[in-house]
């Protein structure tokens, strides 16, 4: 088997995170700007944008969502079970947060109307290979991660405290740490469940 598909299978949703890295907030940083570089997009359209946060930036992060959520979960007891979940994101090391630069699709629905339609579920598409080829490479490098969608309820306040454009929409937000405690075991359904192979 390629070491590939063992990274792949190795990448989990890690919930248990520290603020440990095995490596630097330099090799962190370089990994998602080539790993964002290599991912490919519909028409080479390169939508993806990523934004990685450390130390204050990241706090700052986990506040603003529990500020949004404070008032949306009005129950006591239900917020402290929803804060000791956000804290537990931002007790990580960092944060990547993927965004679709919305600029690229409206520009490439002026220029091929034809596929008009379509461009919104490409860049979709564009998003979700990102994350997960983020995903797996920071797994590859010792760090657990999962995968979080407070947007939109956060857009507006993310992006004004990090100075992002407003083409910028939010698609999702990646806390990742060095493990504390692994995840379990999920069932998964047998390949030939979900995979059809026919003129072999």
């Amino acid at each position: 088997m390629s070491n590939f598909v063992e990274d792949l299978q190795a990448r989990r949703s890690q919930y248990a995170l520290t603020s440990e890295s095995p490596i630097s907030d330099q090799e962190i940083v370089k990994l998602v700007e080539d790993v964002t570089v290599a991912v490919p997009s519909a028409f080479n359209s390169q939508p993806q944008r990523a934004v990685v946060l450390f130390g204050d930036a990241n706090q700052k992060l986990w506040d603003i969502v529990k500020e949004t959520l404070r008032p949306i979960v009005n129950d006591e007891e239900a917020f402290k079970a929803t804060e000791a979940k956000v804290n537990s994101f931002a007790a990580g090391h960092g944060t990547v947060l993927f965004y679709d630069d919305t600029d690229v699709t409206k520009k490439l629905q002026e220029n091929i109307p034809a596929y008009a339609a379509n461009f919104p579920g490409f860049a979709r598409d564009a998003a979700g290979m990102l994350q997960l080829a983020v995903w797996t490479a920071l797994s590859e490098q010792g760090l657990g991660a999962s995968l979080q969608h407070y947007n939109p309820l956060i857009d507006e306040a993310v992006a004004a405290e990090f100075g992002l454009p407003a083409s910028w929409k939010l698609q999702a937000q990646m806390p990742f740490g060095t493990v504390a405690q692994p995840a379990g075991p999920v069932d998964k359904q047998p390949a030939d469940a979900r995979v059809k192979v026919f003129g072999l």
